[in-house]
């Protein structure tokens, strides 16, 4: 995140532009404080929703986000979401591993009780409540989505979430699983209807195409080290993720510059954006046909705002029924 004056101007900049939505990230010692921040924005905006992408139930209590979550929410009017996920590699320099399934959804449901206002007790995975209770309870249902690739996390979110934070690439073959996975948790618990999906879209879009690729680049080598099967959907082979995932040890994508020059120039384009509009528009395109909600631009490179106002306006060419974040 950019220094408090810069980013200020920037959620300005960000909600003139027409999005709809501002995520940030959690990211314990690789990010500024989250929640400091969705406070800023809230202050500095008026339509944006804004949300965590994503917080995790390992480095704060379920308790505490709770009660954070449900100050944004208060600060903002009712525009927060709140995104939780199991955690990521920046998990390990803490001497921490990734949530259970159990312990993420134990977590999820003890967030959802505790903002009623009612007394809770129980003891999750990983945690306890004994009596708690939130004394300034929230007044509204806050959205929760569920940040996820793999098959397990994918039902859960698809059981129990109100959203879906979707980490898949953004080649059709590795959503359409991603989707399938997420019905089969949405028939298991007999919902009516599937979770808003968000597609997180990392990368640039610049008729400078080895700009671009190189923006996109060191997020594509993010997924062989931690989905790698949406890599083998995209036609990597077994061969070159194991050794992207060996040479890939950083905490973050931005650390795994080495590792990502392995990578052919095709898979980048189909994990991330990673070109001029062209290629944007058959993003979009493809994720319109299959049903998505939101297209989440997370720019990359030289020039994040020339990205999300080139994505905007190929979005704006092939639909405005959907929403853009």
């Amino acid at each position: 995140m950019d220094p408090p004056r810069e980013f200020e101007d920037a959620v300005e900049e960000i909600e003139r532009t027409g999005f709809d939505e501002l995520w940030l990230t959690d990211s314990s010692l690789h990010a500024r404080n989250v929640y400091a921040y969705l406070a800023l924005a809230s202050r500095h905006s008026s339509t944006l929703r804004l949300g965590t992408a994503v917080t995790n139930p390992v480095t704060r209590h379920p308790a505490v986000t709770a009660t954070a979550a449900a100050t944004i929410d208060e600060i903002s009017e009712g525009r927060f979401s709140l995104g939780i996920g199991a955690g990521d590699r920046p998990l390990l320099a803490l001497g921490s591993k990734p949530a259970t399934l159990a312990r993420l959804e134990s977590s999820i449901d003890a967030i959802r009780q505790l903002w009623t206002g009612e007394h809770v007790t129980l003891e999750g995975a990983g945690f306890s409540l004994d009596d708690a209770h939130m004394r300034v309870a929230s007044d509204r249902e806050i959205p929760i989505y569920v940040s996820c690739s793999g098959p397990k996390t994918l039902e859960l979110a698809g059981r129990v979430a109100d959203g879906v934070i979707l980490l898949a690439g953004l080649h059709p073959e590795g959503l359409q699983w991603a989707l399938e996975h997420i019905d089969r948790g949405v028939a298991a618990a007999g919902r009516s209807q599937r979770p808003k999906i968000t597609v997180f879209a990392y990368g640039a879009v610049d008729e400078d195409e080895e700009a671009a690729l190189a923006a996109g680049r060191t997020i594509a080598a993010w997924f062989p080290q931690t989905a790698p099967g949406y890599c083998e959907m995209a036609g990597l082979s077994r061969e070159l993720i194991d050794k992207v995932r060996a040479m890939y040890v950083g905490g973050e994508f931005q650390e795994a510059e080495e590792a990502a020059r392995l990578l052919p120039d095709e898979f980048v384009h189909r994990m991330a954006l990673a070109g001029g509009a062209d290629r944007a528009r058959a993003h979009v395109e493809n994720m319109l046909d299959l049903g998505i909600d939101c297209i989440t631009v997370f720019p990359l490179g030289e020039d994040r705002f020339a990205t999300m106002r080139n994505f905007k306006e190929v979005f704006d060419q092939v639909t405005g029924a959907t929403r853009v974040s």
